[in-house]
């Protein structure tokens, strides 16, 4: 990645910006001002690279959605089960896949959550 471009368009300026984050980060804490600055425009030019270049997949299960918002919410299984308003053991079973998700559940996670409905009974 050229010092004036702050774009990366390339796979091979991706893995080049990469290794130079890479060998900025092993500075610790002998970076410098001006290797503080390279490094956040590297970072959030290869950011941008990476949405713009590796999808991750919507999840696909009841389950999926559900690990997918405690992770967005920074949630532990107990806080997610008092949300919905849940015990944690039936959390816990539809987690793992060892029961089905009740209409009580896929409403409250429409409901409490925001997550489309026709996904939830698509999947259901």
């Amino acid at each position: 990645m050229a010092a004036s471009k702050n774009k990366i368009e390339t796979a091979g300026e991706y893995a080049a910006a990469i290794k130079r984050i890479d060998a900025l980060m092993r500075l610790g804490e002998d970076m410098n001002k001006k290797d503080a600055t390279e490094l956040r425009k590297l970072a959030l030019a290869a950011q941008a690279y990476e949405k713009n270049h590796y999808e991750i997949p919507a999840p696909k299960t009841v389950q999926g959605m559900l690990e997918l918002e405690m992770f967005k919410r920074k949630l532990r299984q107990k806080e997610m089960a008092k949300l919905l308003n849940i015990g944690e053991a039936k959390l816990s079973q539809i987690l793992s896949n060892k029961r089905v998700p009740d209409l009580a559940l896929l409403k409250a996670a429409n409901e409490k959550l925001g997550i489309d409905g026709n996904l939830l009974l698509r999947y259901a």
